[in-house]
């Protein structure tokens, strides 16, 4: 019987810790393709803006002040791109850390696994042998058994 794993709960661990920050990874990236896209929205809103034809003093200064409105609203879009881009670099690197960690702990159990099957394969050889050994000499004469 194979002997288990002896860092196997580190293991579970470690992965359940990479899965947590693939999924924040994955949250933060939503985020960021939320922001990219009201941004987007907003610059070709202010991109297609155009002035009043003919129109009163009012309604001059009602359109300006909503152009000013959009490219306020256009500079905190961006800036949400950028705290989302660098959310997403920070949880990039969260990730990568637990990945190395995971994968770290999964070297050591393939060497395990590795060693065990080594041993068992000696253990199966010297078995055999010593049935081997047991059945006497193949080349002593017949009758003889092997027995010394």
């Amino acid at each position: 019987m194979s002997r288990p794993f002896p860092l196997a709960g580190l293991l579970r661990l470690r992965a359940m810790a990479e899965d947590q920050a693939v999924g924040e990874l994955a949250a933060a990236r939503r985020d960021q393709r939320s922001a990219a896209e009201r941004a987007g929205r907003t610059a070709e809103r202010l991109g297609s803006w155009q002035p009043p034809a003919a129109a009163d003093l009012a309604a001059w200064q009602a359109a300006v002040a909503a152009r000013v409105a959009l490219s306020s609203l256009l500079v905190e879009h961006t800036d949400d791109v950028d705290r989302a881009d660098h959310v997403v670099a920070d949880k990039q690197q969260r990730w990568t850390a637990a990945r190395t960690r995971t994968r770290a702990v999964e070297r050591l159990e393939e060497k395990h696994v590795e060693q065990v099957a080594t041993e068992e394969g000696r253990a199966e050889q010297a078995a055999l042998d010593e049935v081997a050994g047991r059945r006497g000499d193949p080349t002593a004469p017949p009758g003889d058994g092997g027995a010394s």
